[in-house]
This record gives structure tokens, C-alpha cells and sequence, in this order.
């Protein structure tokens, strides 16, 4: 009777605990298939939000290209509304998990003061984008010089929140647009001509007359010059050397070209007309 008693109960927990577990699953189990579908449901909307997202931006480009926008403007634009429609999509996934505008408002708006926080380096450069794409105080293809650090280089990108430069031996330089917009900076290339401004020392004891003449000779020679008036004058009496002073125009993408063929020039001619260009040196004399 007893082992007939102490069967029956085992039979009866096994029992118990088998519709316990039944029910357990039952109750468990439309939520972790409902998880499931949203995990692959959200995976779908981001893989299709993304090719949307990059057939709208291609749109997009093409549409500001067509009204000749600038190349700063349109990359800017780009990265502006790629953000913008990730976080669209952003905001879609987190609906398939039950999560409704008004909490993510609730959310976003109790977060907002230490995001702020957190973040105002990079609003900072936000706002220094829109300040050079309003203001234009440099475009792409610019070469510029920012004073601060002395980086320069060609830009070839104006994004959201960097400036990128490429220097002339490739290398690529980041930029915060919040440092471009709040200090000096020197565009080598807004205009379309500029200024070659030389010094040429000569020695004390050389012609000037006849350094000038050759100066200007050369300077006339150049057919990269623009034809405007070309001053070759005496600058400043220094303590080693008389300094010539020479100014004419060229274009501005062949001021490099032009400066460097020149110096070369100068420098071959002044050997052969036996015009020295002195060194600084120091004469010490030894009382005896």
C-alpha cells in the first residue's frame, strides 16, 4: 500500500511538473518567435533602408550637380541627409520592439542636456560646416594654410564635421571644421593670379645696376608671367647683403612652377656674371 502511495505521488509531480513546463512554454513561446521574426524583420529594413538610402543620396547628388552647386555644398548635403534617413530607419527598427515615438521623445529629451555635454565638440564642428559653406571662406580644390598648426594642403572634402586636406606629397589631413571656422587661416588660391614677391641678395661690392638688369631680363623672358609691370627695386641695405626686391603677377597654379625655374635662373646667371650672393658670416677678430 505504501509503494502503491509513494508511485502515485511520483506520478503526480512528474505530472505536475510535465504541465507546468507545458504551460511555461506555452506562455513563452509566441514571444520568443514574435522576438525572433523582429530580429529578422529589423534586419531585412536595414539591409533594403540601406540600398534606399544609397539610391536617394545618388538622387540627390545628381539633383545638386544639375544647378551647379558646389562640390563643399554637395558633399555636405551628402553626409547631412545619410545621417538623417539612418536615423529614420533607426527609429522604424526600434518600433518593431515596441518602443513608440512618444518614449523615444521622452528619452531624447532626458538625455539631452548630457548628450549636449557629450557631445558639443562635435556640434561645435557642425556648426563650423555650415559657417564655411555660408561664409566660402574656402572651397574645394582651395589651398589653404591653417595659421594655428600651419597644416595645408588642397582640400578635397567638406563634410559634416571634419575638412579634409591633401598636402603635396599626398598625405591627408583631418581638420575639425570648428578650428577652420574660429581661427586665421590663409587661402592661397581664392583668387586667380598672384604675386611672385622675391628677394635676392647681392653682395656690397657687386654691380646693382647691372643685378637689376639681369633681374628683369629674366622676369621678361618668362612666358608664364601675366603681362603687367614687373618692379625690380632696391629693398633694404642689410648687414651682409643688399637685398633686391622683385614683384610681377602670374597665374595662380603656376606660382610654384615659376618661382622655383626662377630661383634656379637667377642663381645660374648671377654665377656667370660673377655676381656673388652672400652667406651670413661673422668676423671675429683676436686682440693680441
Amino acid at each position: 500500500m505504501i509503494l502503491m502511495s509513494q508511485v502515485l505521488s511520483d506520478n503526480l509531480i512528474k505530472n505536475l511538473d510535465e504541465g507546468v513546463m507545458k504551460s511555461w512554454l506555452q506562455s513563452v513561446l509566441p514571444s520568443v518567435l514574435g522576438f525572433f521574426w523582429s530580429v529578422v524583420l529589423a534586419l531585412l529594413i536595414a539591409y533594403i533602408g540601406g540600398k534606399i538610402i544609397n539610391l536617394v543620396r545618388r538622387m540627390f547628388q545628381k539633383s545638386l550637380r544639375r544647378r551647379d552647386a558646389e562640390e563643399g555644398v554637395c558633399q555636405f548635403a551628402d553626409q547631412v541627409l545619410k545621417y538623417f534617413l539612418w536615423i529614420v530607419i533607426i527609429v522604424i527598427i526600434l518600433g518593431l520592439f515596441g518602443f513608440t515615438a512618444s518614449s523615444l521623445a521622452a528619452a531624447v529629451a532626458s538625455l539631452g542636456v548630457t548628450a549636449g555635454l557629450a557631445l558639443q565638440g562635435s556640434l561645435s564642428n557642425f556648426a563650423g560646416g555650415l559657417l564655411i559653406l555660408v561664409l566660402h571662406p574656402f572651397r574645394v580644390g582651395d589651398y589653404i594654410i591653417e595659421d594655428t598648426h600651419k597644416n595645408e594642403g588642397t582640400v578635397i572634402e567638406i563634410s559634416v564635421f571634419y575638412t579634409k586636406l591633401r598636402t603635396i606629397d599626398n598625405k591627408i589631413i583631418v581638420i575639425p571644421n570648428g578650428t577652420l571656422a574660429n581661427t586665421s587661416l590663409t587661402n592661397a588660391t581664392k583668387s586667380d593670379r598672384r604675386q611672385m614677391d622675391l628677394v635676392v641678395p647681392i653682395g656690397y661690392d657687386a654691380d646693382i645696376k647691372k643685378a637689376k638688369d639681369i633681374l628683369m631680363e629674366l622676369v621678361e623672358a618668362e612666358n608664364r608671367r601675366l603681362p603687367e609691370d614687373v618692379n625690380v627695386f632696391v629693398k633694404e641695405l642689410g648687414a651682409s647683403s643688399v637685398d633686391l626686391g622683385l614683384r610681377f603677377w602670374v597665374p595662380t597654379d603656376q606660382y610654384w612652377p615659376v618661382r622655383w625655374q626662377l630661383l634656379e635662373d637667377i642663381k645660374i646667371r648671377f654665377d656667370a656674371e660673377k655676381i656673388s650672393i652672400p652667406f651670413q658670416q661673422v668676423d671675429v677678430n683676436i686682440k693680441q
